[in-house]
């Protein structure tokens, strides 16, 4: 086997150095006998398959950053600890996806050397690890995280185009190996079948487009107003959640709407608090150690005044922004006190800011009075009634008389025998088509979906339609003028055709090319064996 003009000995010797884990050198005479068998184009499609099936893990967990919070604040309420686990997904995701991707190219470079590509056990057990590990990721994605198999398909809106791009022009350079493969080996059944599988995949990507939908295809003078922000327990990422600095730094960023929680405290004080416990945003521990793990309302709001509700966000750092904030932002982050229902009223009847809340927790035996004390404070306050958005559904009715004026808010789809017509609803981002958002538009149901916080979510469901987003990001959300993306349909198809011929002439340009360089090496080796023929007659002579 012949080193082919190109792969100088060198290159080839390193290539099969890092591929097979032994040093073997380039000379002839070593390599004589080793061929690739039948067991190591096997051992290739293997590690092919759990290539691209890293590669889809990794583009899941760029997806699920979006979300990554909810994960972490689960974790902390099982073990009491918390870390930013979307830096470890990233990484664990890296490192996997960088190994595979450096040995097919290492198979890849030896195909087209001509050489054997004889896997070393040690990457064969690292191969098998790597596919079981990818596996588990996505079985607990199935069952602890089913949603984000939703948040997966509407990402495809969004990356669908260019992800048809990028997987053509990636097996369009694949043809190269594979053209090389295919004009070496002898075996005239494994030639039909890869060639059949090839054109067939490439043919079934050339059609992809018409089974890609996006409501980003669209004109430009087709395109929705931007939705509003609600700001996802103020600016979470700017001043620790609930709190009346977060309250400030939502209104800085524009934010139309102060989402919340209440809680109503023993003796009667309704207070904003996500969490049934104290431990994940207050000192509780510190101040209240034997008292720690009782639920928010067990507390009386003397006690729950004596909390820190700031210190905890820079101690732990929920979000990578927490090491941009200035020196002023940290000390009045440290200042920072459980609010009361009445004191966030107030800062939202100054700064001109609706406020939409839940009360919980919704089990509770009091809820009854909970509801009483909230709608109490709420008619003491002065605010307008119509800045008040109103979630939750336990004794709605109630509400409804005694405050008239409250935006009702409906954590549901409307039904077919509606008897009163829905006007607002709020709604998981998942759980909402962007044909069903049109529809809701069309007939005026104001849309709120939750919790966005990445540009390109964004500009899918501002392409939508949608009314408004609740977020964590509001100071990114803000700072966008215009969707990602937005292509009229005939540019698309442009697009498209340009691609798909491009990568057509491409293919056949590298089959071309391979098959002349494979006709001169096999005139060379044909008048080589002449050559060696005639020398061995004489030499015999």
């Amino acid at each position: 086997m012949a080193d082919p003009a190109g792969c100088c000995r060198p290159c080839a010797t390193c290539l099969l150095c890092l591929y097979s884990c032994q040093w073997i050198t380039a000379k002839k005479e070593k390599r004589k006998g080793l061929r690739t068998t039948k067991c190591d184009c096997s051992w290739f499609f293997f590690l092919f398959f759990v290539f691209l099936f890293t590669l889809v893990w990794l583009y899941f967990a760029i997806i699920i950053l979006n979300d990554f919070h909810n994960f972490n604040e689960f974790i902390f309420k099982q073990r009491k600890l918390w870390l930013d686990w979307s830096l470890v997904l990233l990484i664990a995701t890296a490192m996997l996806i960088t190994y595979s991707a450096v040995l097919l190219v290492l198979a890849l470079c030896l195909q087209l050397c001509g050489q054997p590509l004889k896997l070393h056990w040690l990457h064969k057990t690292l191969l098998i690890l790597t596919a079981l590990v990818v596996a588990a990721a996505f079985t607990g994605l199935g069952i602890k995280w089913a949603e984000e198999w939703r948040s997966a398909h509407i990402s495809l809106q969004a990356t669908g185009p260019f992800l048809h791009i990028g997987i053509v022009w990636g097996m369009t350079l694949l043809a190269w190996p594979l053209a090389s493969f295919i004009y070496r080996t002898r075996n005239t059944g494994l030639k039909a079948f890869l060639l059949l599988v090839y054109c067939v995949v490439m043919i079934g990507l050339y059609l992809a487009p018409l089974a890609i939908t996006s409501p980003c295809i669209m004109e430009e003078n087709q395109l929705p107003p931007k939705p509003a922000l609600v700001g996802h327990r103020g600016a979470p990422m700017l001043a620790p959640e609930n709190t009346l600095m977060s309250l400030h730094k939502a209104v800085d960023c524009d934010v139309q709407v102060f989402e919340t929680d209440v809680m109503v405290s023993a003796d009667g004080v309704p207070f904003l608090m996500h969490d049934e416990e104290l431990t994940r945003t207050t000192n509780v521990q510190a101040v209240f150690p034997e008292r720690a793990a009782l639920n928010s309302t067990a507390f009386n709001w003397t006690d729950l005044q004596q909390l820190d509700a700031g210190s905890w966000f820079l101690e732990r750092r929920p979000f990578p922004t927490v090491l941009s904030l200035s020196d002023g932002d940290r000390y009045q982050a440290t200042k920072q006190r459980i609010p009361s229902l009445e004191q966030v009223l107030e800062a939202a009847k100054q700064s001109n800011i609706s406020i939409m809340f839940d009360l919980r927790p919704e089990n509770h035996s009091d809820y009854q009075s909970f509801v009483n004390a909230t709608l109490e404070v709420i008619l003491q306050s002065g605010i307008p009634l119509q800045q008040v958005l109103w979630l939750p559904d336990g004794f709605r009715e109630q509400v409804k008389q005694q405050a008239p004026g409250v935006q009702q808010v409906y954590g549901r789809k409307r039904l077919q025998n509606e008897t009163e017509p829905l006007l607002h609803v709020n709604l998981p981002y998942q759980d909402m088509s962007s044909e069903e958002i049109r529809q809701y538009r069309q007939d005026n149901i104001s849309v709120n979906l939750y919790v966005v916080n990445q540009p390109w979510l964004f500009s899918v469901l501002w392409c939508s339609g949608v009314s408004s987003v609740t977020t964590n990001a509001c100071q990114v959300l803000k700072e966008m003028k215009h969707p990602i993306w937005l292509l009229p349909s005939s540019t698309y198809l442009m697009i498209w055709i340009v691609a798909d011929c491009t990568s057509f002439l491409a293919i056949l340009w590298a089959f071309l090319l391979l098959k002349k360089c494979s006709w001169r090496r096999q005139t060379v080796e044909s008048e080589t064996d002449v050559l060696l023929t005639k020398i061995n007659s004489l030499m015999q002579e």
